[in-house]
């Protein structure tokens, strides 16, 4: 019977059933990544190279920015390719590597989510204390814990399993569910055990958020000037609605159950959670956020000065 071992690259799903549709679909993906990359780039930019910006908001929001670069480099770049040359192949090797790094990225990005919902937590209600809860080394601990967010595990454990099933994965990048229906394993006990770990990892993070911004609305309901509240719901609303549709496409691309099956509408999901939160976090977080302005701005302004 073969196996895992025997199995020297895998067939990713093609973005569409017709060459024309899928060319299509290449420059609307290629649109995407490099709109993540500029927006990312130029948040990591602003924030590495003013010095004003060296606060725990804009430390983790350059985390973010990075860990939206490592999310959508892990997969779009190899869809791109396999899409322009018209070929479904992925090494095993670029298999296990995509599979690690991205769940790594996901992971930690959701923790990192957390961790700012913390911070605006901390920053309205309790502003006195913020100087000590959120200096550096709290910030960095926290960090360091969100890009920490195990991953190893579920990756060996994934490709130790006898793969016997076809090499044929149902998405258009490698997949933990995806890899794990290949398993000759008659048990589900893995697919079990990567389920409750991803439920318990997604509740964890979700009731963490609620909490912290249920606080943070009933705190700003209080504030005696309607400037504080507008000022204080612009800042945080727009966090809310990038963890609310992160959260529910990553709660339905792992957690759905296996008799709801449809590769469109997994493509579509899968889409929507990996590729199109990183480019949209830079217009969320930064479009109407002066000090992000005005920091590109005196970085573009003395690279134009020292042109000769």
């Amino acid at each position: 019977m073969p196996n895992s071992i025997s199995i020297s690259e895998f067939l990713l799903l093609p973005l569409a059933d017709t060459r024309q549709l899928q060319l299509l679909l290449f420059w609307l993906f290629l649109g995407i990544y490099l709109a993540d990359l500029l927006g990312n780039g130029l948040i990591s930019t602003a924030v590495s190279c003013n010095c004003c910006l060296h606060t725990p908001m804009y430390f983790f929001l350059l985390n973010l920015a990075l860990l939206d670069l490592g999310c959508i480099s892990t997969t779009v770049p190899k869809s791109l390719a396999n899409t322009l040359w018209d070929t479904r192949a992925i090494s095993y090797a670029g298999c296990v590597a995509q599979v690690f790094f991205f769940f790594f990225f996901i992971s930690a990005e959701l923790a990192l989510l957390t961790i700012m919902s913390y911070d605006c937590y901390i920053a309205i209600c309790k502003p006195l204390h913020y100087g000590t809860r959120m200096d550096s080394r709290a910030c960095a601990t926290m960090a360091a814990a969100a890009c920490g967010t195990g991953v190893l595990w579920h990756t060996a454990s994934t490709f130790s399993l006898p793969l016997c099933q076809g090499n044929v994965v149902n998405q258009f990048f490698c997949e933990i569910p995806q890899i794990l229906k290949l398993s000759c394993s008659e048990s589900n006990l893995r697919e079990v055990v990567f389920s409750i770990f991803v439920a318990c990892l997604v509740f964890g993070f979700f009731v963490s958020i609620v909490v912290s911004y249920v606080q943070i609305f009933l705190a700003v309901l209080w504030m005696p000037s309607e400037q504080g509240q507008h000022k204080a719901f612009a800042t945080c609303l727009p966090h809310l609605v990038v963890v609310s549709f992160f959260l529910s496409t990553v709660f339905y691309a792992y957690l759905k159950p296996p008799f709801i099956f449809s590769p469109s509408v997994d493509l579509m999901v899968a889409v929507l959670y990996s590729a199109v939160p990183p480019a949209v976090n830079p217009l969320i977080y930064s479009m109407r956020n002066r000090e992000i302005k005005n920091a590109l701005r005196k970085v573009f302004q003395n690279k134009i000065f020292q042109l000769p």
